[in-house]
């Protein structure tokens, strides 16, 4: 008789309970139906086919996009006593020999393959001689072209459907806006799927943006007191990247540069020693990250804005994925706007263009907003908040408004008064009253509303037109080199119908120093004393250390002080294997940190 769902998530991952969804979902595959699967990052998405691959005969097929990011998965799985292996070309012949022997052989609970791999005619025929149990299709937004990871590789697995229509096929992604989900369902064969939302929300991360001033002082200022997290810093180009962590490793901050120029060998270093704990931050570009499957993840800044809410979201994503509390910083300048746009336009693709700005414009507006930044996020996937979050600089420190109505006024009137075919520089420039040459040969200067914005800065005059521009009084015009036109909206406000508050704009040299404590249950000495035992352990098995316990799990025991064998196996992320490996030594630890644990003489957590 196969192990019920639940004895496994005990007994394997060391969990007394499903997480919201995980069980249903469970069930649902187990019942032999496809499922599509939408879960945050950290939100337990690989349990949701890992769990039923141990329960069924067989062995799972898992498509992974990465190498890296398989082989976390089965270094994870290996250490709690799960049978599991990747198949893929980072493979020495005697090695993949070896795989595909146990694969044929039926020793392997679950294979993790690449999508190319999986769909080539010889591997689809020799799935024909193997008894496969489900197939599950990590970071299934790579299928869609409205994903922003769009991967052609990934398109060809509508296949599966069609040659072995009998086996489930489980989908999960945690970036997909309504256009991105219908599009996987469709591309996959799986319009016949249960759909499973459970939400995008990431209580435990606190989202902070703020203007870019000097970003590397910026970036010093909030890495000022986090000199023993780990955390990623991503840029937009390589040349960036190397400059960041050259920088920081000037400072005393061990960094290491990690982007898709870099030797392959090199890149593989700068990933391991980021996975055992032996570099703090990676400075990366999006070639790093989607791999990484690194729970103690406390921080991750972005020195550029990224050219998609997707894009962040996953990115961000990789922060605190182990639930405990984590940051994200996003240096925000008009500047990165404009490269990643001509970057955009460069494409030869005119609807994938269309759509790639679409999404930068609305990553735009996520930074410009002034209000809780949870709500912007949440909202861009359709899911509401019935409040603010409490958990961003906007709840934080809600902005100081004021009074805007003139201000706005005169704004607006410039606008209308060059004949709405200005970008905003210029429309400043009027204003704030600017001799230059254009001005004049436009006969500027002799418009009514020349020179009367002289009383503030070009920062203060940037920062309020934006807000009109989020608050729809002025919309930018994309195609036509972002020029300022007047919505209807305006219309009441220069008739003086309406008055209009605005927030103030906020000190961009001032970054957030973590406001808020940690807040913390447990002794932080005796939780070290875990960290340094788990990274000995680590390093001994040739592991990253949150694959022998995660953060949490490390805490939970310096918060409970566990006195036995069988307290310990009620940590969450203690399984029987785990605890049989290494369960004596972490009592030692908190014994001798003058914890309760005892001398347990015959006692035996694995017996029934």
């Amino acid at each position: 008789m196969p192990p019920s769902p639940l004895k496994v998530l005990s007994e394997v991952f060391g969990f007394t309970s499903f997480r919201s969804s995980q069980q249903e979902i469970v069930e649902t595959v187990l019942d032999g139906r496809n499922v599509f699967v939408l879960m945050p990052t950290g939100g337990g998405k690989s349990l949701c086919y890992q769990i039923p691959a141990l329960c069924l005969p067989g062995t799972a097929l898992v498509v992974s996009p990465l190498i890296s990011l398989m082989k976390d998965q089965v270094d994870a799985l290996r250490e709690n006593g799960v049978a599991a292996a990747c198949y893929n070309s980072a493979l020495g012949e005697a090695e993949a020999r070896r795989v595909l022997a146990e694969f044929h052989s039926g020793e392997l609970k679950l294979l993790y393959v690449s999508p190319e791999r999986l769909v080539s005619e010889g591997f689809l025929e020799r799935l024909k001689s193997v008894q496969v149990s489900l197939f599950a299709i990590d970071e299934a937004h790579c299928v869609s072209q409205w994903g922003h990871d769009f991967r052609p590789e990934y398109a060809q697995l509508g296949l599966l459907r069609e040659v072995f229509p009998q086996i489930p096929v489980i989908a999960l992604t945690a970036t997909a806006d309504a256009q991105t989900r219908s599009d996987i369902l469709c591309r996959l064969g799986l319009e016949d799927a249960i759909c499973y939302i459970a939400g995008f929300d990431r209580p435990n991360i606190r989202y902070h943006v703020v203007e870019k001033s000097k970003p590397f002082t910026q970036l010093m200022g909030f890495l000022g007191n986090r000199r023993d997290e780990a955390g990623i810093v991503y840029a937009l180009s390589r040349k960036r990247v190397e400059e960041v962590a050259k920088k920081l490793d000037a400072a005393g901050i061990k960094a290491a540069a990690y982007h898709a120029g870099l030797p392959d060998k090199q890149r593989h270093r700068v990933q391991e020693e980021f996975l055992k704990d032996d570099i703090r931050v990676v400075v990366a570009t999006v070639a790093f990250g989607m791999g990484i499957d690194k729970s103690n993840v406390r921080f991750v800044v972005h020195y550029d804005m990224p050219k998609s809410i997707e894009s962040y979201y996953q990115e961000t994503g990789r922060a605190g994925r182990d639930g405990l509390p984590a940051d994200a910083l996003l240096l925000f300048g008009y500047g990165d706007i404009a490269i990643s746009r001509s970057l955009i336009e460069s494409g030869g693709n005119e609807e994938q263009n269309r759509i790639e700005l679409h999404k930068l414009n609305c990553m735009a507006a996520f930074a410009e907003a002034q209000t809780c930044r949870r709500r912007v996020l949440l909202g861009y996937f359709g899911e509401r908040l019935e409040k603010d979050c409490g958990n961003c600089d906007i709840c934080d420190s809600p902005p100081e408004r004021f009074d805007a109505t003139e201000v706005a006024r005169k704004a607006l009137s410039c606008v209308y008064r060059v004949g709405q075919r200005f970008g905003m520089g210029h429309v400043i420039d009027v204003l704030r009253g600017s001799q230059n040459q254009r001005m004049m040969e436009l006969h500027h200067d002799r418009l009514s509303t020349y020179g009367i914005g002289k009383d503030l800065s070009q920062d203060a005059w940037s920062n309020l037109i934006r807000q009109l521009i989020h608050l729809g009084y002025v919309e930018q015009d994309v195609g036509n080199y972002s020029v300022l036109k007047l919505t209807e909206r305006a219309r009441p406000l220069l008739r003086g119908e309406e008055r209009l508050e605005l927030a103030k704009p906020r000190d961009p040299r001032v970054v957030e120093k973590k406001t808020k404590p940690k807040e913390t249950t447990y002794e932080e000495s005796l939780f070290l004393e875990l960290k340094a035992l788990r990274k000995e352990i680590a390093t001994e098995q040739q592991v990253p250390p949150y694959v022998v316990f995660a953060d949490a799990t490390l805490a939970a025991m310096a918060a409970q002080r566990p006195g036995g064998k069988w307290d310990l196996l009620r940590i969450p992320g203690v399984g029987q294997h785990k605890l049989a490996k290494y369960g004596d030594a972490f009592l030692r630890v908190i014994r001798e940190h003058g914890g309760n644990a005892v001398e347990e003489i015959g006692e035996d957590a694995t017996d029934e």
